[in-house]
C-alpha cells in the first residue's frame, strides 16, 4: 500500500523539545508556569492590537469562557454561523442558552451579513434580542469583518470571533484574532500550528484575561484554603503543551507560506475547469489552513473522495452545517441554501505544511482523472 497522505498532520519545527525539556528540568509540570507565560506573551506580541491572551486547554473552552464573561445564561439566544465545526456551537448549550444558526455567503463561505441582520431583527421583534454573535473564519478565510462588525455595533450585540482555523490570516493587514470583543484560537493537532490540544481566549481588556484565568483554574478565591464563590473549570493550558506552542509559534510564518503554496499548486495543476477554488476578496489574506474545491455535484464529490481513499489519501467533505446536525434539528435557523450546497459539493484536500511535492502530484493525479 502507498504511504498515507494525511489531511493536515502536525509539523514540528525543532525547538519544541527544548521548551518541553525545560519544563521537565525545572519541574514545571503543571497547568501554569514559564512556558504558559511566555507563550501568552509571544502570542500577544504576534497579534499586537493591545491583545490580552489567556492560554487554555482548547478553543472550545475559550468560547465557553467568552460566553460566561458576556453573561450568557439559560434562556438566552446566541447567533452562530451554521457552516462550522460543532465546537463553535456546543458551548452555547453548555450555558443553557439556545443557538440560532445563520447561513453563509459565497464570497468567503462564512456568515452571511444579510441573513444575520434578518435574524437579529426577527429575534428582537419576538422579544429575544441575541446576547452574542459567533462568527467563524473557516479554513483560514476571514469572514466579512466590515459588515459583521458593523451589524454588531448597530444592534449592540457583542461578537465572539472564532479564529480557530485562522491564525496567520488577516484583513487589510490586521490579523485575525483581533476583530471580536472576544476572539479565540485553537491549537488542536490538525491546526496550522499545534500544542497537541489547546486554545486561547483573546480580549482587549486585561480584566477579561484575568477573569478568564480565574474561571479556568477552578475559580479559587484568594484565601489560604480552597474557597470557591463561583463555579470554575479546569481549562488552563499545561506548561508542557505550552512549550510545544512556543516552538510552533516560531515557525508560524513558514507554515502559512507552505499552506498557501499548496493552494497555488492545486489551483495551477488541477485541469478540470469545473472544479472551483475559494479566492481571496480584495484586502484578504488567508493562511489556507485547508485547500478546498467545489465540484459540480455530490456524486462527483463522492467519486473523487473515494478514489483518493483508494490511493490512501485522506480527504474530507466540507463541514456539515449545524442546522443539518441531529443534535440541533430543533434550533431556529436563517437560511439561503449556500452552506448546504457547499457541504454537498465541496471537498477538503490534503494541506499539511509537511506535504511533499511528490505527494501533491499523487493527489492531483487523482483529481485529473475527473
Amino acid at each position: 500500500m502507498k504511504n498515507k497522505i494525511w489531511l493536515s498532520s502536525p509539523h514540528m519545527g525543532g525547538s519544541e523539545q527544548k521548551y518541553v525539556q525545560e519544563a521537565f528540568d525545572t519541574n514545571w509540570v503543571a497547568p501554569l508556569g514559564p512556558n504558559v507565560n511566555e507563550f501568552e506573551n509571544s502570542l500577544e506580541n504576534y497579534l499586537n492590537e493591545d491583545s490580552h491572551i489567556a492560554a487554555l486547554s482548547s478553543g472550545t473552552a475559550a468560547i465557553h469562557l467568552a460566553l460566561i464573561l458576556l453573561g450568557v445564561s439559560r434562556g438566552d439566544e446566541v447567533l452562530c454561523q451554521s457552516f462550522t465545526f460543532s465546537a463553535s456551537a456546543n458551548p452555547i448549550v453548555y450555558q443553557g442558552a439556545t443557538p440560532v444558526f445563520i447561513d453563509s455567503e459565497l464570497e468567503t463561505w462564512n456568515m452571511c451579513p444579510e441573513q444575520l441582520e434578518i435574524a437579529i431583527l426577527h429575534r428582537i421583534k419576538h422579544g429575544k434580542k441575541p446576547k452574542a454573535i459567533i462568527a467563524v473564519h473557516l479554513y483560514g478565510m476571514p469572514y466579512n469583518v466590515a459588515k459583521i462588525s458593523a451589524l454588531g455595533e448597530k444592534y449592540e450585540i457583542p461578537i465572539i470571533e472564532d479564529s480557530a482555523e485562522a491564525i496567520g490570516s488577516s484583513v487589510n493587514s490586521k490579523k485575525c484574532g483581533t476583530f471580536g470583543g472576544f476572539s479565540i484560537l485553537s491549537f488542536n493537532g490538525n491546526k496550522i500550528i499545534t500544542t497537541s490540544g489547546g486554545g486561547a481566549l483573546i480580549s482587549k481588556n486585561k480584566e477579561h484575561k484575568d477573569a478568564a484565568i480565574f474561571l479556568a483554574t477552578q475559580a479559587r478565591d484568594n484565601a489560604p484554603h480552597y474557597q470557591h464563590s463561583q463555579i470554575g473549570y479546569n481549562y488552563r493550558m499545561s506548561n508542557i503543551v505550552a512549550g510545544i506552542g512556543r516552538g510552533q509559534l516560531e515557525v508560524l510564518n513558514d507554515r502559512v507560506i507552505a499552506r498557501r503554496s499548496n493552494f497555488e499548486f492545486y489551483k495551477t495543476n488541477t485541469k478540470n475547469s469545473d472544479f472551483k477554488f475559494l479566492e481571496e476578496p480584495e484586502g484578504y489574506y488567508s493562511n489556507r489552513w485547508l485547500t478546498c474545491i467545489l465540484t459540480p455535484s455530490f456524486k462527483i464529490r463522492e467519486k473523487i473522495r473515494l478514489s483518493l481513499e483508494q490511493e490512501n489519501i485522506e480527504s474530507r467533505p466540507l463541514w456539515k452545517p449545524m442546522h443539518l446536525q441531529p443534535i440541533f434539528k430543533n434550533c431556529l435557523n436563517f437560511l439561503n441554501g449556500n452552506s448546504e450546497q457547499l457541504f454537498n459539493t465541496g471537498l477538503c484536500l490534503p494541506s499539511g505544511s509537511n506535504i511533499t511535492e511528490n505527494e501533491l502530484h499523487r493527489i492531483v493525479g487523482v483529481l485529473n482523472c475527473f
